[in-house]
């Protein structure tokens, strides 16, 4: 019995011995370099340590220096100058799961295709590290970051785990192209979850605070979102620069606050905007709302060509479409203001009542494309119920046949100006009068006109304005079918005899003043010209009673 007791103290007696040399050899860059090549021989990973220590004033720790980890085949998911890890007597159990893990100044490579990892902690805690987030879909890089994670357990497809706490903080984050600083985060992940509790940063020189849920099919609630003073600059279009919107399966925003922004892009920028934002959800393309609202004013809005200044819009959202409660903006020096509602199911916008007044605006160059072309499927109709006009001035600088209007006034009542999403004048009566025009070089004085449009034609009832000394006086007929058939009946007492030159017909036999009657019949049909599909008598008698005719057969004028 003393040779057994004895054995076994000399069995722990070398235990002991074989223990304490393995301390002070794994302490050493041999014994270091052991672990580092066996660990890279026999296992699917990628390991580097500088140096492993242990000191007795911290018993249950271990320090490493210098150490780079990851998946063989991929990025390195681990670069950090010293990785601290704490012990617990659950190593005898779980030898890869430990107490903490401190990683101090390196890099975190959040890769999913990494997960899982052959270790876990009950804290991860980062002190001055770098995150970079690839294979995500999200670009997001951060600096000086610190925090932790608890517990942290690493699954396959999620790195930080499926069950944690988070609490970080960024000292500067770029997330899709967007800088900020000094960046806060709490919140947790439950499964397939993302719960961001409290999110803070300094962004774009201005504030940041939010609170969101990523749900597990991918989809996010914004809770609250809150954007004070922001001066941003991108180089992106605003289609471009709103598109993450509609990255998410769906995005639900309960509630967004913007408050003092100014952004800027190619071709867009916004001044001093405040906008709110309530109940409203993008999926697929469409929104949806259930009592939501939305209201914005700004500064300046410009897109494009178009630059609204001190612009006013409130809304109240619903499963129904949108009710425009008021909307108003300086634009070309006037003022244009309108209410009404977008339905949803029809695609209608039906405006109560439109009214433009004191604008200076000429009409780009490409205006008669543009109310040529099929307007988006959202726009099927547009109706107004009341149209008013005053003191406007419009021109239009083509060089085909230029005209301007000075203090152009007008109203309409019962109005279709869009029918299966094409621009015209489908229903409704209107009515312009202005102090003068030029058409095509030829002055005229207090120009007016009035007509009734049906879903048949549009009936010109009169259309008259003073020359120098004479009165020119028109009526028309305009059917509403594809071809555009047109009738034209114009005459002319006291006028000059070659007024009509300017605007289309050859030079006549006759000069200076007298009277005329022309009768006209043709085509406006889109896309064709005017002058072939015209056909038409013009009868004059000068001031000394001598008379001539001509007359127009598809665009070609004979008669003296």
């Amino acid at each position: 019995m003393k040779f057994a007791g004895k054995l076994i103290f000399a069995l722990l007696l070398v235990v002991f011995a074989v223990l304490v040399a393995g301390y002070f050899v794994v302490q050493t860059p041999w014994g270091t370099g052991k672990i580092v090549r066996w660990v890279n021989n026999n296992t699917g990973y990628d390991l580097k340590i500088q140096s492993v220590s242990h000191s007795w004033r911290s018993p249950d720790h271990v320090m490493l220096s210098g150490v780079t980890f990851g998946r063989k085949g991929h990025s390195a998911t681990l670069v950090a100058k010293q990785v601290d890890i704490g012990l617990s007597a659950r190593q005898f159990s779980e030898p890869l799961h430990v107490d903490t893990i401190l990683l101090e100044g390196g890099t975190l490579n959040l890769l999913p295709s990494a997960a899982p990892l052959p270790f876990q902690a009950e804290r991860l805690q980062l002190t001055n590290m770098a995150i970079n987030s690839p294979e995500t879909g999200w670009d997001l890089t951060a600096q000086r970051v610190s925090g932790g994670l608890v517990p942290w357990k690493p699954e396959p497809g999620s790195i930080l785990g499926r069950n944690t706490q988070i609490q970080l903080s960024a000292g500067s984050l770029s997330l899709n192209g967007i800088p900020a600083t000094n960046v806060l985060i709490q919140g947790k992940i439950a499964q397939q979850e993302v719960i961001l509790q409290t999110v803070g940063a300094d962004i774009a020189r201005g504030a940041l605070t939010a609170s969101a849920r990523r749900n597990s099919d991918g989809s996010w609630e914004i809770e609250m979102l809150r954007l004070n003073d922001i001066r941003l600059q991108t180089a992106k279009s605003l289609v471009d620069f709103l598109a993450p919107l509609t990255t998410p399966p769906s995005l639900m925003i309960d509630r967004l606050e913007v408050t003092g922004a100014r952004m800027e892009g190619p071709q867009w920028a916004i001044t001093d905007l405040n906008f709110s934002l309530r109940n409203l959800t993008l999926a697929k393309g469409e929104w949806s709302s259930s009592d939501g609202q939305i209201s914005l004013n700004a500064s300046d809005i410009i897109y494009g060509p178009f630059q609204f200044t001190d612009p006013i819009f409130n809304a109240d959202l619903s499963a129904d479409g949108i009710k425009i409660r008021q909307f108003s903006s300086r634009w070309e020096r006037g003022m244009i203001r309108a209410d009404g509602q977008w339905l949803r199911q029809s695609h209608t916008l039906a405006l109560n009542e439109v009214a433009v007044a004191g604008l200076e605006y000429t009409l780009p160059a490409q205006w008669k494309t543009w109310w040529q072309t099929a307007l988006p499927d959202w726009l099927r109709t547009l109706t107004v119920g009341r149209f008013s006009a005053s003191r406007n001035l419009l021109i239009d600088i083509n060089p085909d046949f230029p005209f301007q209007f000075t203090s152009l006034d007008g109203d309409g009542t019962g109005l279709t100006l869009v029918k299966d999403n094409q621009w015209g004048i489908w229903q409704g009566k209107l009515n312009f009068a202005a102090a003068g025009a030029t058409f095509n070089k030829v002055d005229v004085r207090r120009p007016s006109v009035s007509l009734t449009a049906t879903p048949d034609n549009i009936a010109v009832t009169e259309l008259s304005a003073f020359t120098d000394k004479g009165l020119l006086d028109a009526k028309a007929q305009v059917s509403q079918t594809a071809e555009r058939a047109i009738s034209l009946q114009l005459s002319g007492k006291g006028v000059p005899l070659n007024i009509l030159h300017n605007w289309g017909w050859p030079d006549v036999p006759l000069s200076g003043n007298g009277n005329l009657q022309l009768s006209l019949q043709g085509r406006l049909q889109a896309g064709l010209p005017l002058a072939p599909g015209m056909n038409g008598t013009l009868h004059l008698t000068d001031s000394k009673g001598e008379q001539a005719q001509q007359t127009m057969h598809q665009g070609t004028v004979t008669g003296s």
